[in-house]
């Protein structure tokens, strides 16, 4: 299981927010390409890009920051936030993504979301599974839609999507674990997805459980710039996977 740290960007900063709330914001580093490149040198290959400014504005806004952590890193990078357009698509990909990540439109715009699958291959695209209640939320989990997240998963699986980051937002920012019953039930009924769990991770005995699970990734937020997962105890589980 690939270790994911996430870097959420507002205002060129490295930010967390508390289950998705704006205004429960906390700047940890005003360089974002250094951050990465702490990362990297423990020894993680691949990075969860947010840009929270594209985000809100519907149009991608930080892709100075994406180019630059490109240059400067070998890091293989997902990047969500903004991305509603074919220019969108345009200047991730000029910008140097490897995947893109996409849950509102693939809720509002489905049918320009499965065009993306055909035309950049299923490789390319993340479904983004933002779920609240047993809901899919949008729009920057502002919004409630009326998709039950089994029947979203159901029907972008049988579209051919492989990959989905599922982020369970009443565990997102808290530091009180990750919702291990909702990934071990995706497991079972989606044993062929490529299951990233993101929100609450805290501790190492998290990533074992989600490793045990059969997650394919994991994505690691506050824990890491909090501290709450020791770096050598990170590393460690880095190398053995």
């Amino acid at each position: 299981m690939e270790i994911i740290p996430a870097i959420d960007i507002i205002d060129g900063q490295c930010v967390r927010l508390t289950q998705g709330d704006y205004d429960r914001k906390k700047v940890y580093d005003q360089d974002p390409v250094a951050v990465a490149k702490r990362f990297e040198a423990l020894g993680i290959r691949r990075l969860h890009l947010v840009d929270l400014d594209g985000a809100r504005s519907k149009k991608i806004i930080n892709h100075a920051v994406l180019a630059a952590i490109t240059r400067e890193t070998a890091l293989t990078i997902d990047f969500g936030g903004g991305i509603k357009s074919e220019a969108d698509v345009t200047l991730a990909l000029a910008s140097g993504e490897q995947q893109i990540t996409e849950g509102t439109l693939a809720v509002k715009n489905r049918t320009l979301v499965l065009e993306w699958m055909e035309r950049y291959g299923t490789e390319r695209i993340i479904l983004g599974a933002e779920v609240k209640a047993g809901r899919i939320a949008v729009s920057g989990w502002r919004e409630e839609s009326a998709f039950d997240l089994f029947d979203f998963l159901d029907d972008y699986h049988r579209a051919g999507i492989r990959y989905v980051i599922c982020t369970d937002i009443a565990k997102d920012g808290l530091l009180r674990g990750p919702a291990i019953e909702l990934y071990r039930q995706i497991r079972q009924r989606f044993p062929e997805l490529q299951l990233i769990a993101s929100g609450g991770v805290t501790t190492l005995a998290d990533l074992e459980a989600l490793a045990a699970l059969g997650c394919s990734g994991a994505i690691v937020g506050k824990a890491l710039y909090e501290g709450t997962i020791p770096l050598k105890e990170l590393t460690n589980f880095i190398a053995s996977c």
